[in-house]
């Protein structure tokens, strides 16, 4: 297997993940080009071709023309296409290329992912992405697992990404992320119940109050809230998308999903209402949970 290092990088879907990979590799002195289906979309097309102009990032019309050349091939596309853009990446890559899925899917679909990898020269990876990718850009902490694991970590760590092995086995890595997702996003859709039930009733400063006596060091009393519910406002419908996975997951194992399926749900909704009421998130500025309590209220009522 090759072990130079990573020169040329292919980035499969370059909305918010991909995007921020692909500015920092390029800033790095990195050859990265990138293939988005949102390139084909008529409307959708100028805006992400000038994205990938802005991060010194070459746009691809198709996937072959993206991968071809390119040590590290990185997916970072929606749920419901990490496993058909495998399946056609597997079919284009071969000796000496990495194939490393970020998407957020079951251990199932890593599983089968890596089956298409088995008649072809390339290696697959497995990556579970830890955190959020905003904050910490290329380093946010990926987890890795299948058999080129070891081989791939190193050189990651050599373009300055942050990467630990989970285990040999595709899948592992993937369960870690699905079943820490079913108390994160839960706590998601929990903050989005709880504070919206709790504004209409005026009661959310004490309800704050009193989670902030209980879990003093969460940050229920400062900005945690926004945090919360944003992630849902903003991302609500991938990580709905997430969410059915987890709960593929756990039916895997045996496990009823009962509040991983409730999370999506909530997230979905969330998502409807504010399309619905023609509302979006104010770019650029101080996310504020309470204003789209508000704003949603207040939308709801004019249109009886």
């Amino acid at each position: 297997m090759a072990s130079g290092p990573i020169e040329r990088i292919a980035i499969v879907g370059f909305g918010e993940a991909g995007g921020i990979l692909g500015e920092e590799l390029a800033s790095r002195g990195l050859t990265v080009s990138t293939f988005d289906i949102l390139f084909q979309a008529g409307e959708a097309r100028e805006a992400m071709l000038a994205k990938t102009r802005k991060a010194k990032v070459r746009a691809s019309e198709n996937l072959g023309d993206c991968v071809a050349g390119a040590e590290l091939v990185i997916s970072t596309v929606t749920a419901s296409s990490a496993l058909e853009v495998a399946k056609e990446a597997s079919r284009l890559l071969g000796a000496g290329q990495f194939f490393l899925d970020f998407n957020s899917v079951s251990p199932g679909t890593k599983q089968e992912m890596a089956g298409y990898f088995e008649k072809s020269q390339a290696c697959f990876v497995e990556a579970a992405v830890m955190a959020a990718v905003p904050p910490q850009r290329l380093k946010v902490p990926l987890l890795l697992g299948g058999t080129y694991a070891a081989e791939l970590a190193p050189r990651l760590s050599s373009i300055g990404m942050s990467a630990s092995i989970a285990s040999d086995r595709i899948g592992i890595a993937s369960a870690v992320k699905m079943c820490r997702s079913v108390v994160i996003k839960g706590l998601e859709a929990l903050a989005v119940e709880s504070m919206f039930a709790a504004r209409r009733h005026g009661a959310e400063d004490a309800v704050l109050a009193s989670l902030a006596a209980t879990f003093p060091e969460m940050g229920w009393n400062a900005r945690l809230p926004d945090y919360l519910i944003s992630r849902v406002a903003e991302h609500g419908k991938r990580r709905a998308a997430e969410m059915r996975e987890a709960a593929q997951a756990l039916r895997d194992v045996g496990i009823d999903p009962l509040m991983a399926e409730a999370t999506a749900k909530r997230q979905d909704s969330l998502v409807r209402e504010i399309a619905g009421q023609n509302l979006a998130s104010r770019a650029g500025g101080p996310f504020s949970w309470r204003e789209l309590a508000d704003s949603l209220d207040n939308a709801a009522k004019r249109s009886k």
